[in-house]
């Protein structure tokens, strides 16, 4: 295996984020890029990132299956600045990374073996679908997390509505501004796991935001990469 990024902050940004949910992944590398599939560790959240080969300027793989430490993959990922280029190799039982800028950098990172099932999307089907802003949808769950531990997402007279109510309480609307289909569905999910995904909201411009009465979450976001998480709601239970 044999790849390279002219670009590699991208990989960098995403593998940060999704460090905040798991801390070993299985990253696959074969004919259509790289990917990652993984459940937090209480089942609640799920992440699925491709980055198709065409984003490489060298790629070569055969089915490769790379265990890390997602702590220490994100560490060396840091290391490279804005103009350097990112080379990426197995060596034994070894992830070589080289990092070219000014210098020439090289780190191995010690491949573990991760026994678990090849985990795949859920297939789910929304009745509420609304693209909009990243930074306005991440604007609205910062202000969710200020009153509340959790909040609602809900489609409402062709407006989409982000609200939290605790003591206090904090409501965005949302109507021309954003591209809406459905007519109406409302689910409540943890700021906890929204602030986490949120932190991807910088990297692209649009969201897109897939949910129905009381169903799984799904947030995602596109550019020549793909990034997407499915959240499980949080469900009142009467005593």
């Amino acid at each position: 295996m044999l790849l390279k990024l002219d670009n590699p902050k991208i990989l960098s940004d995403v593998i940060a984020i999704i460090s905040e949910l798991v801390t070993e992944v299985r990253i696959k590398v074969d004919s259509d890029g790289l990917s990652i599939i993984a459940i937090d560790p209480a089942n609640v959240s799920l992440v699925n990132f491709k980055l198709p080969s065409t984003n490489f300027s060298a790629f070569e793989a055969g089915g490769d299956i790379l265990g890390v430490n997602l702590d220490s993959f994100k560490s060396i990922l840091r290391r490279a600045s804005i103009g350097s280029s990112l080379i990426m190799q197995t060596e034994d039982n070894m992830l070589k990374i080289e990092i070219h800028d000014k210098i020439k950098r090289v780190f191995k990172l010690a491949l573990i073996n991760i026994e678990q099932e090849e985990k795949t999307m859920p297939s789910l089907e929304f009745n509420c679908k609304v693209e909009m802003n990243s930074l306005d949808l991440s604007e609205a769950i910062e202000d969710c997390a200020i009153v509340s531990d959790s909040c609602s997402f809900s489609l409402q007279e062709g407006k989409f509505i982000v609200e939290a109510r605790g003591l206090n309480s904090a409501k965005s609307e949302f109507s021309d501004e954003v591209k809406i289909e459905g007519d109406k569905g409302k689910a409540k999910y943890s700021l906890e796991y929204l602030q986490k995904f949120a932190k991807s909201c910088k990297l692209t411009e649009k969201a897109k935001i897939e949910f129905s009465d009381d169903y799984p979450l799904k947030l995602e976001f596109k550019d020549s990469w793909e990034l997407a998480f499915v959240l499980a709601p949080r469900v009142e239970t009467e005593d």
